[in-house]
């Protein structure tokens, strides 16, 4: 059987408005191997943000999880379900930061701009261990020259302000593995950087990932980052999972004619004087709009579609 940090099964989200009910998430399910890179692919509103908060249970009113569990393993302790946990249960505080730690898309709303970086780098110590405060300074610090952030001694008693947006992502990564989590989750970490220190960032990321051996959930559009950095690929649209797959058998042999549409949405595969397809020419697809339940393929990957011969084009 396979090590799984995590296990989502049937998983939906409803959002009450004053227009109506939307369904942001529709029966979402995958596991997340131990110590690999899952990333989570898809257009924007196709549910990829929406999972991850519903893993660090952070889905508010008017949004709420109507069914399904994600069953968590942390090393050494009892696996539990997340969606089942009561409001104040203190596992709910162990697993925010503690167990878990997230990476948002923009650093400066994850930064709070009245503490110094080493405030609050330490406070993410101090919330989940018993320990000094000096020990607290010190193993931030020890963190933040890990992340590649230079002349630590000073830095640490600057403020966010005073550092570019990839020093400050590079700040957000160091509060969220500090404690050494289970899981990391990326929620599209480098989208608001510049492409050279988006490089430097998933470089980072990765490097780290091998060198704490802890998994990553990592959240984009961008099936370039996908290629650099995954080793599991979940392909989403419109709340539901379309296609379950390694790295290769998803971008070299995509099964799903969504997929296909978004590798072939990328400029850099169209020849040259071809039209650029989009993704307008795969949606009004039938299996794209009808939910098909995931089935199991000879090679290993699931995929939504109808039963019978794998269709290609």
């Amino acid at each position: 059987m396979p090590d799984n940090v995590l296990e989502i099964r049937d998983l939906a989200v409803e959002f009450k408005t004053d227009i109506g009910v939307t369904h942001a998430l529709r029966e979402v399910g995958f596991d997340v191997p131990r110590g690999e890179v899952t990333a989570i692919v898809g257009e924007s509103g196709s549910g990829k943000s929406v999972t991850a908060n519903c893993i660090m249970r952070l889905i508010q009113p008017p949004g709420e999880i109507t069914s399904g569990r994600i069953d968590f393993s942390p090393t050494g302790t009892e696996p539990f379900d997340i969606v089942s946990l009561k409001t104040k249960d203190p596992r709910l505080l162990d697993l925010r930061g503690g167990l878990i730690s997230m990476v948002f898309q923009e650093p400066m709303t994850a930064l709070s701009p009245v503490y110094t970086v080493g405030n609050q780098v330490a406070e993410a110590i101090l919330c989940h261990r018993k320990v000094s405060k000096k020990q607290a300074w010190a193993e931030a610090a020890d963190m933040l020259e890990r992340v590649g952030i230079d002349d630590v001694p000073r830095r640490i008693r600057q403020y966010p302000f005073e550092f570019s947006g990839g020093m400050r992502q590079r700040v957000v990564i160091a509060m969220a593995l500090v404690c050494q989590p289970e899981l990391l989750i990326c929620d599209e970490p480098t989208t608001a950087l510049d492409v050279t220190i988006q490089a430097e960032i998933l470089t980072l990321i990765r490097s780290l990932q091998r060198d704490l051996e802890n998994t990553v959930l990592f959240i984009t559009h961008d099936l370039g980052v996908v290629a650099q950095l995954a080793d599991q690929v979940v392909v989403m649209y419109g709340g539901r999972v379309l296609e379950i797959g390694s790295v290769r058998q998803v971008l070299k042999d995509p099964v799903h004619p969504y997929t296909r549409g978004l590798l072939a949405a990328i400029p850099g595969l169209a020849e040259r004087g071809q039209r650029l397809e989009t993704m307008a020419s795969v949606l009004g697809d039938a299996d794209i709009i009808t939910p098909h339940p995931l089935r199991r393929l000879s090679d290993g990957r699931q995929v939504s579609l109808a039963p019978g011969p794998t269709r290609r084009s």
